[in-house]
């Protein structure tokens, strides 16, 4: 992906590592969940609005061993193929249009 370097994808979203499934003590994973709720939620509204369906596409908010806040894209490929193509005719000028 052009403009990106090959560490894109690092973006701490991702999961891993061999304490990837632990709780720490002391980290207020919560806080962070409930941040990403309301993104996600956000989201999840303006997917809808633009005419997908809750089934096919949707942010699920989640936290990083951190316990800062994420928000996953769980969706069927179809769905975001379309998403990508609305996302390029957005960064292209072309409005968005499906």
């Amino acid at each position: 992906m052009a403009g990106f370097g090959e560490d894109w994808l690092n973006d701490r979203c991702d999961v891993g590592g061999i304490d990837s499934g632990l709780w720490v003590s002391g980290v207020d994973y919560v806080a962070g969940w409930r941040e990403a709720r309301v993104v996600a939620d956000r989201l999840n509204r303006a997917l809808v609005a633009a005419g997908f369906e809750p089934t096919a596409v949707r942010a699920v908010a989640s936290t990083d061993e951190d316990g800062d806040g994420v928000v996953r894209l769980a969706a069927r490929p179809g769905a975001v193929e379309r998403l990508a193509g609305l996302l390029e005719e957005c960064a292209h000028g072309d409005g968005g249009a499906a």
